[in-house]
């Protein structure tokens, strides 16, 4: 059975790489500039409507008072760079969905994504005691289709359609890793 979520987040490490829980503070540094970076936004959901202070400060303060949604900050060397998620947690079936959002395009490639992705996924299966977690992507996104890969997901399907972006319908790809 999956664990009652604790209060704080542990902070969970990897040499320089961090991942802890989101803080209200978080909402006015960068993090909400990244949600306005096309690049950043390129092949996500977000980026529709300007995202603000308030936007992410609203964000925090759902994350930390939810049960089903564990949700950390990336930092390296001490910089909030990125989020990570395990969200949609099914306590049921054992399950979650994982996302990973990387805010800084100059720290794509650096392998901080896999890095901060096996941290997570250790979290969700040794310490919340899931047994599935899945995710989606665009069809175009590359990236993160290489990674799901590289951490030992599995294609599990395609969603014909599922997102509209700038306009245009694409194809979400979906993803899963199972325990062991």
């Amino acid at each position: 059975m999956i664990k009652v979520k604790q209060t704080p987040l542990p902070t969970l490490q990897d040499k320089d790489l961090k991942l802890r829980a989101l803080v209200e503070d978080d909402a006015y540094g960068a993090y909400p500039s990244w949600l306005n970076n096309k690049e950043v936004t390129k092949y996500n959901s977000h980026g529709a409507i300007p995202y603000t202070k308030e936007m992410a400060l609203q964000y925090v303060k759902g994350v930390n008072d939810s049960n089903s949604i564990y949700a950390f900050a990336i930092e390296l060397d001490g910089e909030h760079i990125g989020n990570i998620s395990l969200q949609n947690v099914n306590s049921k079936d054992e399950n979650a969905e994982f996302a990973i959002l990387i805010g800084r395009d100059d720290m794509y490639g650096k392998n901080i994504g896999f890095r901060a992705s096996k941290l997570l996924l250790e979290f969700g299966f040794n310490v919340l005691k899931l047994h599935r977690i899945y995710c989606g992507t665009s069809e175009f996104n590359n990236g993160m289709q290489k990674l799901a890969l590289k951490l030992g997901f599995k294609q599990e399907g395609v969603k014909k359609e599922a997102m509209k972006k700038d306009g245009v319908f694409v194809d979400i790809v979906i993803y899963a890793i199972v325990k062991n």
